[in-house]
């Protein structure tokens, strides 16, 4: 496995770099880096992929709290994958090279290409599945490169042909007294090419609708807002460029016993005052079936108690939480003549105690303690 350097140290920055600073930073890095100046280098390639990442990070301040709580870890469970290559940084980030620099991040023909759209999908899971992680499929209605042409747009056989109204340029000039105005050609729209002979079936699209199932791996620890991303599972690019991405938001269902605080689980389990009084035993439901929990002499309303180990698993680190029962003491409201009999027995024996401890707290309030 793979392990990501820290962003911070790949733009040799401090963890408190401001914008400017690390937009200065990965300036210097990009130049260093950017393909055109190392071609062929795999390490200056790799080297820039991880600086735009680092950039693309540490510069969007949602992306950038969770890094620097979380990780790369928190930003995996929050859906960030990073670049997966030239293209996806361009046409991603590429006007982040033209605020920079004052130049495209690409050649006239790659930017040509365009990234798809991402797509969103909105999933509900049960609490269980939640807590546990599932694989699930769901059947997407997205477009695709057209199988027919293979996203040319053109007819089998033929190509596309350099515009005639631009020479392929894309832009046609006028001149305006001193100064040459060159404008979006209107033949080809800025394309630098004319599809004279379309494809039928996509109709000189490129692109087709189709329904697709994919599988979504949901791991055990989400919670209603996570999102996962699909890398390229959005609608398909343009131009051979790559296709977007699928966001799928989570929303969890809720349980009838169990409640989540975090990584603990927390329910309320319902004990006579008997039990409270003289302690026992009670069979208690959790995440992975019933354990006993011992209820010790004189418990209190509200008491809680824990399993360990038996809540939510952490997204960052995988470990669970606990479960947090908390006791609540019901009044008998249906007694014999003989149960009341015994309970004013209890009373008659017990109302010393209370009525000392009462006037203790009466006095204290009157002396303003």
């Amino acid at each position: 496995m793979t392990i990501k350097r820290d962003y911070y140290e790949i733009l040799g920055v401090g963890r408190d770099a401001a914008e400017t600073e690390l937009k200065s930073a990965y300036r210097k890095q990009a130049i260093k880096y950017h393909p055109d100046k190392n071609p062929g280098d795999k390490v200056a390639e790799e080297k820039f992929k991880e600086a735009a990442e680092a950039y693309q990070v540490l510069q969007d301040p949602q992306k950038r709290q969770i890094y620097d709580q979380y990780g790369h870890q928190g930003l995996e469970g929050a859906g960030f994958s990073g670049f997966r290559g030239f293209e996806d940084i361009f046409s991603n980030f590429g006007g982040i090279f033209e605020d920079l620099f004052g130049f495209s991040g690409a050649n006239r023909s790659q930017s040509r290409t365009q990234r798809g759209s991402d797509l969103r999908y909105d999933m509900r899971i049960s609490f269980m599945d939640a807590a546990f992680g599932t694989e699930t499929e769901i059947d997407l209605e997205k477009t695709a490169a057209c199988p027919q042409c293979e996203g040319s747009a053109c007819k089998p056989g033929t190509y596309p042909e350099n515009c005639r109204h631009c020479q392929g340029t894309g832009q046609v000039s006028r001149s305006q007294g001193f100064f040459t105005v060159r404008t979006t050609c209107p033949s080809c729209r800025g394309q630098g090419q004319i599809i004279a002979n379309p494809c039928a079936e996509c109709n000189g699209a490129g692109k087709v609708l189709i329904h697709k199932k994919v599988s979504v791996k949901i791991p055990g620890g989400v919670d209603t807002g996570s999102r996962l991303r699909l890398t390229g599972e959005g609608e398909a690019g343009s131009h051979n460029g790559p296709s977007g991405d699928l966001y799928v938001f989570i929303h969890v269902e809720t349980h009838e016993f169990f409640q989540r605080n975090n990584v603990d689980v927390i329910c309320v389990v319902p004990i006579s005052f008997i039990q409270a009084t003289l302690g026992d035993e009670v069979t208690v439901p959790t995440l992975k079936g019933e354990k006993v929990l011992k209820i010790p002499k004189g418990t209190q309303p509200g008491e809680q108690f824990r399993f360990p180990g038996e809540g939510i698993p952490s997204l960052r680190n995988g470990r669970r939480g606990d479960q947090v029962i908390q006791v609540d003491i019901k009044t008998p409201t249906h007694l014999s003549k003989k149960q009341e009999d015994l309970l004013l027995e209890f009373k008659r024996l017990e109302s010393g105690k209370f009525s000392t401890k009462l006037k203790n707290i009466l006095k204290g309030v009157s002396a303003g303690r």
